[in-house]
């Protein structure tokens, strides 16, 4: 099938099973496309419990999904692929967060989206890099036990001195491999873009923007920033939603190498086989989910 195809054969399905389709900002620019919300993981979480359809078609990775079969058990959460996943996801597990919990007694836990219930189930609060300062700050303790992601955990640390930080030896492989180097040569290519960088960045490149934040705050910080010509510094999805918000200005990834390869596996196809056969279901048993799901609408009660 065409691309055209696939669309008109995505919303005939989704008309027939009442479906509505997330898309994360770094899916392929096809996805988007078909897509009913286009956003990052604090916007389409918040859809996801909010929305009255029945049926979630969750175009992201795993831990995605998990999250918005959390906050709305009652229905039909699909995620397109499989074996989408999250390797940063996978280096935090349940039983070593209990362990680090026994050995920091008086920090609280506060969980990166990018982890899997059971990590979220043995946490105290959620967060997304949108509203990881804003959690952190929100908290009575001085101890902080962050994790996954030691770059995001680094950022907010040295934005709340007054609290303690225990950062898990995590880290985003796409995000993480960026360098110095590479800054500093398409900041030479183009002197005259504003950089633009996610805190999942290692903290020597982070130090080198103009903005630090989330693939939303990117997204919309573009819109804020004098000059017309920007370098973003995070996975190469974000680049399509700005082009179409922003015709007339000019976009350069900082590195061809920001690419997630779990992000891109799923196509159109996909995701008419998912709407078509209502697979893969994703579900978190109880009680974990209970668990869990009180992380993260700790969470989300934070405006």
């Amino acid at each position: 099938m065409s691309q055209v195809q696939f669309s008109t054969e995505i919303q005939r399905l989704k008309k027939e099973k009442n479906a509505l389709i997330l898309a994360h900002t770094y899916q392929n620019d096809e996805v988007q496309e078909i897509a009913d919300f286009v956003g990052d993981s604090l916007e389409l979480s918040r859809l996801a419990a909010e929305t009255p359809h029945p049926v979630l078609v969750f175009c992201g990775v795993h831990f995605m999904a998990e999250s918005a079969a959390l906050l709305s058990p009652e229905k039909t959460v699909l995620l397109p692929v499989a074996d989408a996943g999250c390797p940063m996801a996978e280096m935090a597990d349940a039983e070593t967060v209990k362990e680090w919990r026994t050995k920091y007694p008086k920090a609280a836990v506060v969980a990166y989206v990018n982890t899997s219930a059971a990590v979220k189930a043995v946490s105290d609060i959620c967060c997304t890099s949108s509203n990881a300062l804003k959690v952190v700050r929100s908290l009575p303790h001085e101890e902080v036990i962050f994790l996954p992601d030691q770059n995001l955990g680094s950022y907010i640390a040295a934005q709340v001195p007054e609290k303690k930080f225990h950062l898990w030896p995590g880290f985003c492989r796409t995000h993480h491999q960026v360098t110095v180097e590479e800054v500093e040569r398409v900041k030479k290519a183009h002197p005259e873009a504003k950089l633009l960088i996610h805190p999942e960045c290692p903290p020597e490149v982070s130090a080198l923007a103009d903005y630090v934040g989330s693939t939303k705050q990117i997204v919309e910080q573009v819109g804020k920033m004098e000059g017309s010509t920007f370098i973003i510094g995070t996975e190469m999805g974000i680049i399509h939603g700005l082009k179409k918000r922003y015709p007339e200005k000019r976009f350069y990834l900082l590195t061809p190498r920001l690419i997630c390869p779990n992000m891109k596996k799923t196509t159109l196809q996909d995701v008419v086989n998912a709407l078509r056969t209502l697979q893969p279901v994703i579900t978190v048993p109880e009680p974990v989910r209970s668990q869990a799901r009180l992380s993260l609408e700790r969470m989300l009660a934070i405006k």
